[in-house]
């Protein structure tokens, strides 16, 4: 019984980094365009933009050529190794696969950001905040999808006391929140062209909505059960 509690743990091991080598090729791969167009990038580089997609902040070349790469490869060994210290890691082996999933979307949204930041710097004229919130969108549209199939942990989902401390309020709001995710990232997806302040204004509106209906969501459900 032991030995079978043990081989259903999460564990980090070769086979793992094996399995994910075209991450490792992305990751290294933002690095070492960092390191070439480095020289190219101008003293100053744009990192922040307004909600009409003007640049409003500037960053060093270091940080331009690096920041995010060196970011991306942290968020990404955060979520490799971070649920080994989770109290409830053996869960995570119930949705392995849509974790997975996570971890390369999230890696692809940064790598994305990055090469748009570096193409913008180099003087390409690029809609940044359509781009942005398209593929904020997409990544929100892709956790959604996956949203059903997570099971109680303190590191990834919906997690209010009520949540973590009922299994099946758990499994009804993340049932729910999926829903409510692809469905608002699907309209986000649709306002991203959209350059006009009162687009941005609905954007961030319905990001707001996706994380305060969840919680309001998981209160009542554990109240009526």
């Amino acid at each position: 019984m032991k030995d079978n509690l043990k081989s259903n743990e999460y564990r980090v091991g070769w086979d793992t980094l094996r399995k994910e080598w075209p991450i490792w090729i992305l990751l290294i791969g933002t690095l070492v365009v960092g390191v070439f167009i480095y020289p190219s990038l101008p003293d100053q580089v744009p990192t922040h933009w307004n909600f009409q997609g003007e640049v409003d902040d500037y960053s060093s070349r270091a940080f331009g050529a690096f920041m995010l790469p060196l970011l991306n490869i942290g968020i990404y060994l955060m979520m490799l190794f971070m649920p080994l210290i989770d109290p409830r890691r053996d869960n995570y082996v119930r949705f392995a696969g849509a974790y997975q999933y996570l971890r390369w979307g999230t890696v692809l949204f940064m790598s994305v950001l990055f090469g748009t930041t570096i193409l913008s710097a180099l003087g390409m004229q690029i809609n940044i905040g359509m781009v942005v919130k398209g593929f904020v969108a997409l990544l929100f549209i892709l956790i959604g999808n996956f949203m059903g199939q997570m099971r109680p942990n303190y590191f990834v989902g919906i997690k209010t006391p009520w949540t973590l401390a009922n299994e099946q309020v758990w499994e009804k709001t993340h049932r729910m929140s999926g829903k409510l995710w692809v469905g608002a990232g699907i309209l986000e997806l649709a306002l991203a062209p959209v350059q006009a302040l009162w687009g941005a204004y609905l954007f961030f509106g319905l990001v707001l909505a996706m994380a305060i209906i969840p919680i309001a969501y998981s209160y009542f459900i554990f109240r009526k059960l």
